[in-house]
């Protein structure tokens, strides 16, 4: 039977062009490359990689996506099986050295800045989502071991890990220790030769088990036999599926087990597995990462990693939907349009309404896209600037925007995915055009690596009290000067910037009052992150807007064209005048306190 309707589910365009926009303008590439640690890294080099990896992720990795969803992971005799189509996408990946690119060049990689990097993940998140959870993890994996372990670690695990030869894992989950980590159980005893025996349960291991790699390095928290209570009684521990040998060599078969995978609403082809670890025997062998007792702050410079690389993938899959909706929207014709003969049905790319869905779309992808990039660019900087102040600012700068950047961009992602189900109508809601899938796909970013709401706490708790909170009024004070100075002609976007910034200022200064009322500042701790989200992500496209402007102005419209620059120009203006007037309606939400959260009994909510 024929379609309905020419179908472009396994399409995807990596938007190559617009990020290399906000590497010149947003977040400028240029001071990076000022430092000795990427000055390799100059634009022609970069201009060609981005390229390369756009078209790998286009051919070789979104044709998996739609049939890695229908086929699924499988467990097959003990083992966890893969999509068919991902083995071939899989080994092209690790032949291209794409999970090498921002790793050091003494493991084998290529030393890119984490910047660009995130450029190539968020291409390959878009090609597939479910593909490409495997190599975050694996990520993670190796900027964990790079802080935290041995040299003997180093040299056994990470040059294979960079390579992508195996794989990596994070296990923190327990069936009763879920985002109270420090409420795991899994216990690892010391062996006779300095290893120890790994004990317990994981649920919601990701990548847990699969046929990908030749080894899969699980990190794993378990607690010592005299381990004090809590978090502080946490230990992390090297547990390999494959012992590895002397010579690098691999061995026996370690004592760790997939149980089962979850049956989940999205990303079919990412096997989420329950691991068992000791079930056989006397337990895994573990290998005990630094000292005893620090497994929680060792593993959040893994999470705090994974934080960015999830806000990324809402970005990433907003993107993907958008373009299936905005070529849907071409080609699907409906209706009378503004310029329509009478009898003649247009596009319906030509009704407002669905021209307000697509550029609601467009103009938050690209305000999350600025600010995930935003974030990266601030650890590169925190990790290499020569000067210790400049480093000191910067990774104070990227602790404030990661809760932003994972909390707002996942949370868009499931926004904008269901808008792009809105743009193909009824059509939108049959599994036949495959943009429910990404619906399916999107809405577990905003649960997994801390759950949005953990990472609003973590704001108001943790980052805004830097400095006694000096550094986020500075950070505010910046936003203002950057608003104020744009031009007249801008004058649309600088007036309701500015007039956002001052409720952003004064939410902030409520929150700082109300302290001593800490569970008043937690019940509005969510809207206020989407406050202060908002306006970071309306300031850069504002960063963005001035620069296409002053090209334009200046007749100096290559690489990009004049009608992309002022494309930019235009949707930084929509953002400012049609989304970011969002924010003064959650003044009420962020400054209500809890007594209204706690006035109603949990008897009285039942029916």
């Amino acid at each position: 039977m024929a379609r309905r309707y020419p179908l472009d589910m396994d399409t995807y365009r990596a938007p190559v062009r617009d990020a290399r926009f906000v590497l010149e303008h947003i977040t400028p590439l240029s001071a990076l490359t000022a430092l000795d640690a990427f000055a390799h890294a100059e634009p022609e080099l970069v201009d060609g990689l981005l390229e390369e990896a756009g078209r790998f992720a286009s051919e070789a990795i979104a044709p998996t996506n739609r049939d890695g969803d229908a086929e699924g992971a499988k467990v097959v005799d003990g083992g966890v099986v893969t999509p068919d189509s991902f083995k071939q996408a899989y080994d092209g990946y690790v032949q291209a050295g794409w999970g090498a690119v921002q790793h050091p060049a003494e493991f084998g990689g290529g030393a890119f800045p984490l910047t660009v990097a995130n450029v190539v993940k968020e291409f390959i998140t878009s090609a597939n989502m479910a593909f490409s959870l495997g190599p975050l993890l694996t990520t993670g994996a190796v900027y964990l071991m790079q802080h935290h372990c041995s040299d003997e670690q180093l040299q056994t695990y990470v040059p294979k890990l960079v390579s992508g030869e195996w794989a990596g894992t994070m296990n923190l989950t327990e069936p009763q220790a879920g985002s109270d980590v420090g409420a795991v159980t899994t216990r690892a005893v010391p062996a006779d030769d300095g290893t120890y025996r790994i004990t317990g349960q994981k649920i919601y291991i990701t990548y847990g088990d699969h046929d990908l790699t030749d080894n899969i390095i699980h990190l794993v928290l378990a607690r010592l036999p005299d381990a004090p209570p809590g978090t502080k009684g946490i230990s992390l521990f090297i547990v390999p599926k494959f012992l590895v040998n002397d010579d690098g060599s691999l061995g026996a078969r370690n004592d760790v087990e997939v149980v089962s995978l979850e049956h989940k609403l999205g990303i079919h082809a990412s096997p989420t597995a329950v691991m068992a670890y000791g079930e056989s025997g006397e337990g895994a062998t573990g290998y005990l990462v630094g000292e005893p007792n620090q497994g929680m702050r060792q593993m959040f410079t893994m999470m705090n990693d994974a934080r960015l690389g999830v806000g990324l993938q809402g970005v990433a899959i907003a993107e993907r939907a958008y373009q299936q909706a905005l070529h849907y929207a071409q080609d699907r014709r409906q209706g009378r349009g503004p310029a329509s003969e009478p009898g003649e049905q247009a596009a319906i790319i030509d009704h407002a309404d669905v021209r307000r869905m697509l550029l609601t779309q467009k103009a938050s992808i690209e305000a999350a896209r600025a600010l995930c990039y935003a974030n990266a660019h601030a650890l590169d900087l925190g990790h290499h600037a020569d000067d210790p102040v400049v480093r000191e600012q910067q990774t104070k700068l990227a602790d404030l925007l990661t809760p932003l950047s994972k909390a707002w961009a996942t949370d868009l992602g499931v926004e904008l995915t269901s808008l792009a189900v809105q743009v193909h109508g009824g059509m939108g809601y049959v599994e036949e055009t495959g943009v429910a899938q990404h619906y399916r796909d999107a809405r577990i970013a905003p649960i997994y690596e801390g759950t949005n709401g953990i990472q609003a706490l973590d704001l108001v708790g943790r980052k805004l009290p830097y400095d006694g909170g000096a550094f986020v009024k500075g950070y505010l004070g910046d936003l203002r000067s950057e608003a104020t100075a744009l031009t007249d002609d801008l004058a649309a976007i600088r007036e309701p910037l500015l007039a956002a910034i001052d409720e952003l200022g004064t939410v902030t200064t409520w929150i700082f009052e109300h302290r001593e009322q800490p569970n008043d500042v937690f019940a509005g701790a969510t809207p206020y992150l989407r406050c202060f989200a908002t306006v970071v992500g309306a300031g850069l496209l504002a960063r963005g807007a001035a620069a296409a402007q002053q090209r334009l102005d200046d007749g100096d419209t290559a690489p990009y064209g004049a009608d992309f620059l002022a494309a930019k120009v235009t949707l930084a203006r929509f953002f400012a005048t049609q989304l970011l007037p969002s924010v003064h309606g959650l003044t009420g939400a962020i400054t209500a306190g809890a007594d209204d959260l706690y006035a109603v009994a949990p008897g009285a909510l039942a029916p």
